[in-house]
């Protein structure tokens, strides 16, 4: 596959994805986006509220199993639990109410919740901590 001035290998110039004669995101910004040319997007959230203790890791473990994501959720020394999970946008929404409406929804007080673009640092959903 050649490679074109910019850098890109020239087939992904016609990759449908991108469409047609658009280029892709430069190189930096290509951790966002999956191989079909959607974005990905980072969730964190940190939970507060009656959240240790209760199966809230394990729960948003087994939920993630329902949905395009990966991540992590570990218990904070602070009495929170930390959320980070990354996937498109939507599955990521779903993901986050799908925790809301489980078993363990109602020991949550509040979400800190926060976007930003995918690092692609996870395979799978884990429970570390």
């Amino acid at each position: 596959m050649a490679l074109s001035v910019a850098g890109y290998a020239d087939a992904a110039l016609s990759t449908p994805a991108f469409g047609a004669g658009l280029r892709p995101p430069p190189p930096s910004d290509l951790a966002r986006y999956d191989p079909a040319g959607m974005i990905r997007e980072r969730l964190h959230i940190f939970y507060s509220g009656r959240v240790q203790g209760v199966g809230f890791r394990y729960t948003a473990k087994v939920t993630a199993h329902g949905f395009e994501v990966t991540g992590l959720v570990r218990n904070l020394m602070d009495g929170r639990v930390e959320l980070v999970a990354e996937g498109h946008r939507s599955e990521l929404e779903a993901f986050r109410l799908a925790i809301q409406d489980s078993e363990v929804g109602r020991f949550v007080r509040q979400e800190e919740v926060n976007w930003s673009p995918a690092k692609n640092e996870f395979r799978g959903f884990e429970i570390v901590g």
